[in-house]
């Protein structure tokens, strides 16, 4: 019996949108018409070159980086990308996950997205 591949690649926007009046920013806003139609334009890019199966687009909510938004997050290689359009987008799929080159001028600033800490470094 053949096993059903894995995904190559899990790509996570955030779609987190704040109510209006919060001083909060988000990654959806009504500010940023574009950041509402992110989402549809990531899945419909991935069918309309053919990878929607080997490459799953997820739906999340707060990723905690709202000042640098629209963000997403790819995995493997915990590669956060701010920032975002249509265009961008279209060209994170076309470099990164068909190319395998990370687009890093649309990655998070280093400043912003320090190494990670070990859980088992705090847990009690």
């Amino acid at each position: 019996m053949m096993s059903i591949p894995q995904p190559a690649f899990f790509m996570f926007k955030c779609q987190q949108s704040a109510p209006p009046g919060m001083p909060k920013p988000s990654c959806i806003t009504e500010q940023n018409p574009e950041s509402k139609e992110l989402m549809q334009h990531l899945s419909m890019t991935l069918m309309q070159k053919g990878i929607i199966g080997n490459v799953q687009p997820i739906q999340t909510g707060c990723l905690g980086r709202c000042l640098q938004g629209p963000v997403m997050m790819v995995e493997p290689g915990h590669v956060m990308y701010v920032q975002l359009t249509k265009e961008k987008i279209t060209r994170i799929i076309e470099e990164h996950i068909i190319g395998g080159n990370v687009v890093e001028e649309y990655v998070i600033p280093e400043q912003m997205w320090g190494e990670a800490i070990d859980p088992a470094t705090q847990a009690k």
